[in-house]
């Protein structure tokens, strides 16, 4: 179930009071931790989340709190078959679906978590659904996110890297 991860990107994105901050930083995908610890470091006053493309097979946000870790998959399918998407889910106590791995490739992708994760920055649970509805490339899913954010050009820098 392990994989071992060559591309994606990392990045923490807070927003200060002189705008957005995005910075990529090393994930190695092996344990959610490295995330939250991530954004935690920023010790950011305004919001904070992290945005990794894991292999460009699917987009994670990850926006720990003060007690607890919210968390937006945007394929839970793979956390049948990889041990980062699954302790993602469990870390914010989601389940990992029940499918066969032998169903996995006729398995439709549907995304899970907290889909309301952005919600108090403009991006509303209703249109975070309609954005994964669409089934974008994870790139393009984040890239339209820091779009509707307003941190495109920092974002596009910071993940180019």
């Amino acid at each position: 179930m392990s994989h071992s991860y060559s591309e994606g990107y990392a990045l923490t994105v807070a927003r200060t009071d002189s705008g957005w901050s995005v910075r990529r930083f090393r994930d190695d995908f092996e344990d959610i931790s490295t995330s939250i610890d991530a954004v935690r470091a920023l010790r950011s006053e305004g919001p904070a989340f992290a945005m990794l493309n894991v292999e460009d097979e699917y987009l994670l946000i990850v926006r720990p709190g003060p007690s607890s870790v919210r968390v937006l998959i945007s394929d839970a399918t793979m956390a049948v078959d990889d041990d980062f998407a699954a302790d993602a889910l469990e870390e914010a106590g989601f389940e990992i679906p029940d499918i066969d791995l032998d169903q996995l490739d006729n398995t439709d992708a549907w995304a899970d978590g907290n889909f309301d994760i952005l919600a108090d920055l403009g991006l509303s649970e209703q249109v975070m659904s309609i954005l994964l509805d669409s089934d974008p490339a994870p790139h393009d899913l984040a890239l339209t996110i820091a779009e509707d954010l307003d941190f495109a050009d920092e974002f596009l820098r910071a993940s180019k890297k």
